[in-house]
């Protein structure tokens, strides 16, 4: 049961969370023909070259830094106290576990007989992967502004990025792109996502159905005991066990 409701926990954070990257220029949807603008990438040298200014400007080196020491374990503690407050059943409800019998009380109240230390535990969690993750995000960092260079070249044309680093280049333009790919994750408009758990889980039943219907038409999936001969020699090679081995582990799980 604890495993299953951390579990639900995990999944109503991220998606609680997700909405908040909505705006970010590189990740918007672009249009049909913009689409087949970008299938290739753009080489232009001029093309490229403004749009790494556009980089600079949104973008800068150390920007994941900004955004994890600080701002994002700040949000997940927030996401996180929302979600604790929801009642055991609702997120019980997410796995598929039969919830009649469940009270209302949440899962803090729970967590608060069960480890009184919780709050501060997963506090101390988020914060200790954040930093060991702030290197990590530095080394590919370089990456991600390459692709935002492409992304921004394909999405506008020379005369565009050139009016947008003019902007980026005044006062205000400097204050809003050194701070745009932050905003969106900041306390206040993060104070406003928290409303969009409990409406998830509200919602996850119907949901839940609607996928049901829309697969009903699929195979079931098979048993180890509906595989062929063949198909359990590539499992249990897949797996990296001897086929014995794999016999006998499928045999356990069946009693």
């Amino acid at each position: 049961m604890r495993f299953t409701v951390f579990t639900a926990v995990a999944a109503a954070s991220i998606a609680s969370a997700a909405p908040s990257f909505a705006a970010e220029p590189a990740q918007a949807a672009p249009t049909t023909a913009a689409a087949a603008a970008t299938a290739a990438p753009i080489t232009d040298p001029a093309r490229i070259a403004a749009a790494r200014v556009t980089v600079d400007h949104v973008f800068p080196l150390g920007t994941y830094a900004r955004l994890m020491n600080g701002t994002l374990d700040k949000m997940m503690d927030s996401i996180m106290d929302s979600t604790m407050k929801l009642p055991l059943k609702q997120l019980a409800g997410l796995s598929g576990v039969n919830t009649e019998e469940l009270g209302e009380a949440s899962m803090a109240e729970i967590m608060q007989i069960y480890d009184p230390a919780f709050k501060q535990r997963m506090q101390i969690s988020t914060r200790t992967m954040m930093n060991e993750m702030i290197p990590l995000m530095a080394q590919v960092e370089p990456d991600i502004r390459d692709g935002l260079t492409q992304a921004y070249a394909g999405r506008y044309t020379t005369t565009q990025l050139g009016e947008l680093n003019a902007f980026f280049a005044t006062p205000t333009g400097k204050a809003y792109a050194a701070d745009s790919y932050l905003v969106m994750m900041s306390p206040e408009v993060m104070a406003k996502m928290q409303g969009f758990v409990p409406k998830l889980m509200e919602q996850m039943p119907a949901i839940v159905e609607k996928v049901k219907t829309a697969s009903a038409s699929l195979p079931e999936p098979r048993a180890y005991g509906d595989l062929s001969k063949d198909e359990k020699a590539r499992l249990a090679k897949l797996l990296g066990v001897s086929e014995a081995q794999l016999e006998k582990d499928e045999k356990a799980k069946a009693h």
